[in-house]
């Protein structure tokens, strides 16, 4: 499988230093270091997706701000943006806060490769899910700049912050499934 997410991990496994490739000569030693550029990637690419949501809620809050300009509409759209901005904000809080990496699962021996491509999927499916709420913001933004069906658009991110929820909620279950 080959995306943002493999291409992550193959870039932390093409950076060892002479010195790890040298340990990595040491039998038993491989598998260790193997698992601990994998809980690297996992870092890094769940610190890259909550950085984007951040973004985004971030982005969301100065909408919120334009709409408090009409009374009206800031009253018709508060419920349901609250809404999206806590569901957005709990999100990347459980992706901050997710424990490191897959340890343990990722001894040489135990891992398959449908494993692993399984839970790259998942990863990749995570970055579409924060580029997918970037797009949506952005279409509420231009719905509240061009007088457009805000109450659409909000319901359209407010679905995909759910989907998202429920997909990271899954998580555990990705990871758990590993033989």
């Amino acid at each position: 499988m080959k995306g943002q997410v493999s291409d992550l991990y193959d870039k932390i496994q093409g950076e060892s230093t002479g010195l790890g490739q040298l340990l990595a000569k040491i039998p038993g030693l491989s598998g260790y270091m193997e698992k601990g550029r994998r809980r690297e990637a996992d870092q890094l690419l769940r610190n890259t997706i909550a950085a984007r949501l951040e973004q985004s809620r971030m982005q969301l809050g100065s909408i919120q701000a334009d709409l408090g300009r009409d009374i009206v509409k800031a009253m018709d759209h508060a419920e349901p943006l609250g809404r999206v901005d806590t569901g957005l904000r709990g999100l990347t809080g459980k992706i901050k806060d997710a424990p490191q990496g897959y340890a343990g699962f990722f001894d040489a021996v135990k891992v398959k490769e449908d494993d692993l491509a399984r839970i790259y999927a998942f990863d990749e499916n995570m970055l579409n899910f924060a580029d997918q709420l970037q797009a949506d913001i952005d279409a509420l933004a231009k719905a509240v700049r061009d007088g457009g069906d805000v109450g659409s658009a909000v319901r359209v991110l407010d679905g995909t912050v759910q989907e998202a929820n429920r997909t990271w909620a899954s998580r555990d279950e990705v990871i758990l499934g590993i033989s």
